[in-house]
């Protein structure tokens, strides 16, 4: 399935639902209708919220696919609870990261072209334990955009650049997470933008305590979590994901790279961060950046310079759909 939070308006409260062919299915509503119309109470104690639900996914999510099978035989965008439809069409609708609220947001550096081509800019080489060891950084759980969301050019750059990569949205909690049960605590995968001020970031770097303030200002995230059942096919023997991911800015193809590069799995990534800490139901861990994934990579002179005022920017990525920003 592929879950969403959204708003009906730029000024209504945000929703709960899922995607169901062109619709977006409001979850609340929906249950609440099964309840007057049906006498059907069993569905009334879903949360009203991604990150409450995935507080116990395995219970909510089969709840919830029930509640999508029962509504199979219904004309959804006829069905309403009150003056409230069940089921709006996706693009009347505002569609805000999966989860808005997160308690942290971890972003990794596990695809190794990128880590090799970014250190090489730097005059280094690959350090031997990148590869024993996924890292991260700790950036702004509280700068998220969605999809079609403007982004604030920031102040104090002049070399703003994306970086697209892919994420997942952690489920249930927990501390200590060996690799092999870290699947149990995916709630699903959605696309990341970690947009990047890259003169701010190069000050930080140089004294050795991580890109901060040149990624501080936003991230986006979306346009939904899709679930891991969604993507079972799309997996090789050697347990690599295979989607293809790309970026255009203002129409052109600028990046294009694959999930199947990503050196350090989601497993390992969750088995390190849950290490002598916990993990709480919405926190978000972005991949890095994928090889040819942004334009410090690729470089300005080869793209048309770094990201401008008014420029879009779309990243997709195969399964998970499109998120797109521009910047304003």
């Amino acid at each position: 399935m592929k879950f969403v939070t959204f708003q009906y308006d730029d000024n209504s409260e945000p929703r709960f639902g899922f995607k169901k062919d062109d619709q977006i299915i409001d979850i609340v509503y929906a249950s609440d209708w099964f309840h007057q119309s049906k006498n059907d109470s069993r569905f009334l104690d879903i949360p009203s919220s991604l990150k409450e639900a995935l507080g116990d996914w395995t219970a909510n999510f089969e709840k919830i696919k029930e509640l999508d099978m029962a509504l199979s035989n219904h004309d959804l965008l006829l069905v309403s609870e009150g003056e409230f439809q069940v089921a709006t069409l996706e693009t009347n609708v505002r569609l805000l990261p999966p989860v808005t609220n997160p308690r942290s947001f971890r972003d990794f550096y596990a695809f190794e072209q990128h880590v090799r081509s970014a250190r090489k800019l730097r005059g280094l080489d690959m350090h031997p334990d990148w590869f024993k060891i996924p890292i991260f950084y700790f950036s702004n759980p509280v700068a998220l955009y969605g999809d079609k969301a403007e982004i604030p050019y920031p102040l104090g750059t002049d070399e703003l650049d994306f970086e697209l990569e892919f994420a997942i949205i952690i489920a249930n909690g927990g501390s200590n997470i060996s690799i092999d049960n870290a699947k149990n605590f995916i709630g699903g995968y959605t696309i990341c933008n970690d947009w990047s001020a890259r003169d701010l970031q190069r000050e930080e770097m140089a004294m050795n305590l991580g890109p901060a303030k040149g990624k501080d200002f936003a991230t986006s995230f979306g346009p939904y979590m899709v679930t891991p059942d969604e993507l079972e096919n799309d997996w090789d023997e050697n347990g690599k994901l295979h989607l293809r991911m790309t970026c255009h800015v203002n129409g052109k193809l600028v990046s294009d790279g694959n999930t199947n590069d990503l050196y350090h799995s989601f497993g390992k990534m969750i088995e390190r961060a849950s290490m002598n800490t916990k993990l709480l139901p919405g926190d978000y861990f972005g991949s890095g950046t994928v090889g040819t994934g942004c334009i410090l990579e690729l470089r300005p002179e080869n793209t048309g310079g770094w990201i401008k005022k008014g420029d879009v920017v779309k990243m997709e990525i195969e399964q998970m759909g499109i998120l797109e920003n521009k910047i304003v």
